[in-house]
């Protein structure tokens, strides 16, 4: 009973600590505004269908340059992917 218990905390754990990543140390001051991210973004060929804000990041959904549908994670300070990921249609 006790491992199964271990083990269920473990992966609670483990999957809340993956809904927030850490894009940035940086305090929010430093952070680009939204408006300006979203703009510089799609200078790069990104389309923003949804923006969020999750921890220390800026986060889209969308579309990449190529047309791909992503999932893409960005400091938020200097607009850098942190993390990206094509989704199937």
């Amino acid at each position: 009973m006790k491992k199964i218990l271990l083990v269920t905390v473990m992966c609670l754990w483990g999957s809340s600590a993956f809904a927030k990543k850490n894009c940035t140390e940086e305090p929010k001051s430093k952070w680009m505004t939204e408006e300006a991210f979203k703009e510089k973004v799609s200078k790069e060929g990104y389309i923003i269908k949804k923006f969020k804000q999750p921890g220390s990041c800026y986060e889209i959904y969308g579309k990449n340059a190529k047309g791909e549908s992503v999932e893409v994670y960005f400091n938020p300070v200097d607009a850098s992917v942190v993390k990206s990921e094509i989704e199937d249609d």
